[in-house]
């Protein structure tokens, strides 16, 4: 079933992920500029099919996720007219029943397995190479879909964060912050809420490359180019090698142990106050969103 089924549950936005190929070089490309590319189910599904689409295409060997409009990512869609929490899709990453009809905890732990953490460790598996190109906004959500990717080249205009502690939850389900920034970076861009630039990012080790906005599309195609040349089972292997070394380095446990706390959280907040998300929306998170001091200084 899709949000299409139900009349009037969320608006018809059409193609909210595009897809094209580029020689051996797959193109996935998030499509709701109006909303900063917010990720509802309707994008999280369609960016699944154009992944398996990529997957099952031998002449590709490389990925490239990019955002549509003026930036990457805003993260979850948790205030658009298609929010759509509360319609049915199959599930595809997750071997668990439907969240639909089912109350409290149980359905918001139903739906965050399949569509935000199963849905990104089913995406870091995908056998190909991936690489973000992250322009603008890559705020909490945002992050998760960069993250899964090897790669992120980012233009100098991006900037990241994770302010999620201010609805009083331990940061995003796909909790993979201290891997990708280090324990004592990723304690200050949780604590914080703060923004990050991309030069802060590439001093951390977070992305690979920063370059001029101009020059964004072109660094990135030439670099996923370079990689294609590349056997393609050889860079399955490889692909396989780190994710597992990375995985006994306890990513994939903390991550598991982190989701309980996520929706711990998430209870905490429905009990004590007037909903799971600490009262806060998209309208007040963005409205509290600050720079970091250092970024600044920049």
């Amino acid at each position: 079933m899709t949000s299409t089924d139900i009349p009037g549950a969320v608006p018809d936005e059409g193609e909210v992920v595009t897809y094209e190929r580029r020689g051996p070089i797959a193109v996935v490309t998030m499509n709701r500029p109006d909303y900063r590319n917010a990720q509802n189910s309707v994008m999280t599904y369609a960016l699944d099919a154009a992944f398996t689409r990529a997957v099952e295409d031998a002449e590709v060997t490389a990925i490239v996720l990019a955002g549509n409009g003026e930036h990457f990512s805003a993260g979850h869609d948790i205030g658009t007219p298609g929010r759509d929490h509360h319609v049915q899709y199959e599930n595809k990453a997750a071997l668990w029943w439907d969240h639909l009809d089912r109350p409290g905890g149980d359905q918001r732990y139903a739906r965050e397995l399949e569509v935000y953490l199963g849905m990104c460790r089913r995406w870091r598996e995908i056998p190909k190479p991936t690489i973000a190109m992250v322009h603008g906004a890559c705020i909490a959500g945002g992050l998760m879909l960069a993250w899964v990717c090897d790669l992120i080249v980012a233009s100098e205009d991006a900037f990241f964060s994770d302010p999620v502690v201010r609805m009083g939850i331990p940061g995003v389900e796909y909790f993979a912050h201290p891997w990708v920034l280090g324990p004592r970076r990723a304690k200050e861009v949780l604590y914080t809420g703060d923004r990050f630039s991309a030069a802060q990012a590439y001093e951390w080790g977070m992305v690979n490359r920063v370059v001029a906005r101009e020059d964004l599309e072109t660094e990135t195609f030439a670099l996923a180019e370079k990689i294609a040349t590349m056997p393609q089972f050889g860079l399955a292997l490889t692909k396989k090698a780190v994710n597992q070394c990375e995985d006994q380095m306890g990513l994939r446990s903390g991550m598991d142990s982190v989701f309980g706390l996520h929706h711990f959280a998430h209870a905490h907040n429905a009990e004590v106050g007037a909903d799971s998300l600490g009262g806060m929306n998209a309208k007040s998170m963005k409205a509290t969103a600050t720079v970091s001091v250092e970024n600044k200084a920049n």
